[in-house]
């Protein structure tokens, strides 16, 4: 299974560490936007999707990369994000960019997200959400997401 993480990671690094956890597992190489032609996805049997959340929602770099994909023949892919709270029930971010996802073609296939380290403007006056995150645990958890995937997606093909 060829597989490729497009990832965007600005603040402290914490979705980079994730995404390089799960690309690890998969042996996928991890990539920002910016460095890779979207017409390449085509060739990747998997393709996972990325970044922080931001004011409850994906990087906004990211979702515009996505709105200018050309469409997609059913790839796989996958979501994955972390944020310095608990996605709440409303709005869902991880559903918004999945139905962006489908919209442009793409099966997504499972979702990971973890707690990362927030320091977004009023959050920094209180030194941060989640600090310490993501940790051993969310390594481990973000890696076991990855295994469980992969054994899913070759036990189908």
């Amino acid at each position: 299974m060829k597989a490729v993480i497009v990832c965007v990671s600005v603040s402290h690094g914490n979705t980079r560490r994730i995404a390089e956890a799960i690309g690890e597992v998969l042996d996928a190489q991890v990539v920002d936007p910016a460095d890779i032609d979207p017409a390449d996805l085509a060739s990747y049997d998997l393709v996972g999707f990325g970044s922080g959340i931001f004011t409850m929602n994906f990087h906004p770099r990211l979702r515009e990369w996505i709105r200018a994909l050309p469409p997609q023949d059913r790839r796989r892919a996958f979501v994955f994000a972390t944020s310095g709270m608990v996605e709440p029930p409303f709005p869902r971010y991880t559903r918004s960019l999945t139905a962006l996802l489908e919209q442009r073609g793409y099966d997504v296939v499972d979702l990971f997200t973890c707690r990362g380290f927030d320091t977004w403007w009023p959050l920094r006056i209180i030194g941060g959400l989640s600090k310490g995150h993501p940790d051993t645990r969310d390594i481990q958890a973000a890696r076991s997401f990855a295994e469980g995937l992969r054994a899913r997606l070759t036990a189908s093909s």
